[in-house]
C-alpha cells in the first residue's frame, strides 16, 4: 500500500492510500507417496481451507487479490508408479471453482513410491512450466510454487527409462536451474523474475538444500526425512504465502 499527500481543493492537505491489487497463481506440489499416509488427511483438510484463508489473510494485510488461481500437482516415483508418478490439474479460479478444487483434493491417495527418495525435481519442473498469468499495468502478479514433501529427491532423469517420462523435462539440475532463471533477462526462465516465489517444505537433503542455498526468491522450511510434515506447517504456509504476495 502506498501513502502520499493530496490537496483537498480547499487549501487543506491530507493523505491518501493506494491499495495494490494482485493476480495470484499458486501451484501446490504435494508428495503423495505411501510415506505420507499418516498425515495425508491433514494435508487434504488444510489444502481445502487454503483458498478462503489466503483471501482472508491477504485482506487483513490490506492486500487486494484481484484473482486467485490454484493448481494441484501430485508427485511420486516414476520407476515405482509409472503413469501415476505425476498427476496434476489445470489452474482453478477461486472461489468460483472451489468445489472442483475440493473434489480434486479429496481424491488424493497416499500410495506407491519406491524407497526414498522420490521424483520431486520433475514435479518442480512441471510446476515451473505452468501457464502463469503475467503482470499487467493494472495488477501486480505473483507466481508461487509450494512444495510439501518428507522425502529427498532423485536427480533429474533418474526415471527416464519409464515410457511415460516426458522428454521435454530438463535434462539435469543445471537446466532446471536455468528454468528458474537467475536474472530478469534470462531467456530460459519459465516464470516472471520479480513475480516468482518458491516455498519449500522439504528435508535438508541434496538438491533441496542446493535450491535453498542458491536460488533466489526461495523460502525454505526444513522437514525431517521419513517423519512426515508437521501440523504447524499449514500455519507457516499461510503466513509465508501472504508475506510473499
Amino acid at each position: 500500500m502506498y501513502q502520499g499527500n493530496y490537496s483537498d481543493g480547499l487549501g487543506g492537505q491530507g493523505t491518501y492510500q493506494k491499495q495494490y491489487t494482485y493476480d495470484v497463481d499458486l501451484v501446490l506440489c504435494i508428495d503423495a507417496t505411501k510415506s505420507m499416509d499418516p498425515i495425508i488427511q491433514m494435508v487434504k483438510n488444510n489444502a481445502k481451507r487454503l483458498p478462503d484463508d489466503v483471501l482472508r489473510k491477504a485482506g487483513e494485510k490490506n492486500k487486494v487479490i484481484h484473482s486467485l488461481r490454484i493448481k494441484l500437482l501430485l508427485f511420486r516415483d516414476y520407476i515405482a508408479d509409472g503413469e501415476h508418478a505425476i498427476e496434476m490439474t489445470d489452474f482453478m479460479s477461486m472461489p468460483a471453482q472451489k468445489d472442483a478444487f475440493c473434489e480434486a483434493v479429496n481424491s488424493i491417495e497416499a500410495i506407491g513410491g519406491g524407497d526414498e527418495p522420490e521424483d520431486g525435481l520433475e514435479a518442480l519442473a512441471y510446476a515451473m512450466a505452468s501457464k502463469w498469468q503475467q503482470p499487467s499495468d493494472r495488477q501486480k502478479c505473483r507466481q508461487i510454487i509450494v512444495v510439501w514433501t518428507d522425502a529427498s529427491t532423485h536427480p533429474l532423469g533418474f526415471g527416464k527409462s519409464v515410457p511415460n517420462y516426458d522428454p521435454k523435462l530438463p535434462a539435469n539440475f543445471a537446466e532446471l536451474t536455468d528454468w528458474w532463471g537467475d536474472d530478469p533477462d534470462s531467456p530460459t526462465a519459465k516464470m516472471h523474475y520479480s513475480s516468482k516465489r518458491l516455498l519449500l517444505f522439504a528435508p535438508d537433503a541434496k538438491y533441496w538444500s542446493t535450491i535453498s542455498e542458491n536460488w533466489d526468491n526461495v523460502i525454505p522450511v526444513h522437514t525431517i526425512a521419513g517423519q512426515g510434515l508437521r501440523e504447524q506447517d499449514y500455519e507457516e504456509v499461510l503466513l509465508l504465502l501472504v508475506q510473499t504476495i
